[in-house]
């Protein structure tokens, strides 16, 4: 198969990012990766802000798109497609980067591919580690936590997913109800360093229950209320208190993940693939004790596992780019109506998430 070259862009959230990679749909290179954050946009919010957001991606998106171009050292007369996270994302950013993705190829006559945000976390470990199909997946970011098993290019079969909050997002909360500071994840992990993870009890949702789906949104409610009872009896937040109530937290997440990724191997594992492998992605990956205590269940049961570099685990488009380009090798591309979207499930045929709301399930 003929190796292609393949502009990505990404800004389905907060982070603008252009890449290119080199390759082919089983294993590429990545000659370039750019990513602007707008952390310090929304510092002063507690969270991300939509219309912050698709107004600085559109300030930033090109000149992102020109310094992964020189970083790879290519025009874009060398680049044989433009892809595009398409969805699903906050509406007003994927409309940012899916308009610059238009323009440059009306211009240039290049090929446009759009790309679901979702499975360019799920393709991460093809480009990082060459994973065979089928492989167990659990992508678990700031909007979005499932399990996958990812059979190919564009096949995925949903084990289960969370039925409320993602993790990121409940870590964000947290962090908001600590006063640290934000993006959440990265504060309520060092802040759990110096704390007692024991001392503070906070629930388990959905253990009691069979199946692989998720809830964070009672943790977070029970955090809160810990946190009060915290600052009543002692007369407000102390600072071992407040680290307490973040390895607590921590903790609960650790083993909820734990638990259920336990019954998606089982039930990835009874279909006996060949060389079976585990792979986690998404901005949660990032957290030390998650990616630790997933490692070693894969251990434990002698499957393969695989976590993308810290930096292709946060929004980033060498994974847009790299989805991209198996769609473009298999002939998939799109036309100059391609539609932004804010939702995108990956698997088509799962029924709907609880509590995904009248516009359908999110992810």
């Amino acid at each position: 198969m003929a190796t292609l070259t393949i502009l990505g862009i990404e800004s389905s959230c907060d982070d603008s990012a252009a890449a290119v990679v080199r390759g082919g749909p089983d294993r590429a290179e990545v000659l370039a990766s750019v990513v602007r954050g707008q952390a310090d946009l929304h510092a002063d919010f507690g969270g991300v802000v939509p219309e912050i957001a698709a107004r600085a991606h559109a300030e930033v998106l090109d000149h992102c798109v020109e310094a992964a171009l020189e970083e790879a050292g290519l025009a874009l007369p060398q680049i044989d497609g433009i892809a595009v996270t398409a969805g699903p994302g906050l509406i007003g950013g994927v409309l940012s980067g899916v308009m610059l993705a238009k323009g440059l190829a009306a211009a240039t006559g290049l090929p446009l591919i759009g790309v679901n945000h979702l499975a360019g976390h799920a393709l991460t470990p093809r480009l990082t580690d060459g994973l065979e199909f089928p492989y167990l997946m659990l992508l678990v970011s700031g909007g979005h936590c499932q399990f996958l098993v990812v059979e190919g290019e564009d096949a995925f079969r949903r084990l289960g997913g969370t039925i409320d909050d993602a993790p990121g997002e409940a870590f964000d909360k947290t962090a908001r109800l600590l006063g640290l500071p934000q993006p959440g994840g990265p504060a309520v992990e060092a802040e759990a360093r110096h704390g007692d993870a024991g001392r503070i009890p906070l629930p388990r949702p959905l253990l009691d229950r069979p199946g692989c789906d998720m809830s964070f949104s009672g943790l977070k409610t029970a955090l809160l209320r810990a946190r009060d009872a915290e600052m009543a009896g002692r007369g407000g937040l102390t600072r071992a208190a407040r680290a307490d109530l973040a390895a607590a937290f921590q903790k609960a997440v650790v083993e909820i993940l734990h638990e259920k990724t336990r019954r998606a191997l089982e039930i990835y594992l009874d279909r006996a693939p060949a060389r079976p492998a585990f792979a986690v992605a998404g901005g949660v990956a990032a957290n030390g004790p998650i990616r630790g205590a997933l490692q070693g269940l894969c251990a434990e049961r002698g499957v393969a596992f695989s976590a993308p570099p810290l930096g292709l685990c946060t929004d980033n488009a060498a994974m847009i780019a790299f989805a991209g380009l198996g769609r473009l090798a298999a002939g998939a591309t799109d036309g100059l109506d391609l539609a932004a979207r804010p939702r995108w499930p990956l698997d088509a045929g799962a029924a709907p998430m609880i509590g995904s709301g009248r516009k359908g399930a999110k992810a």
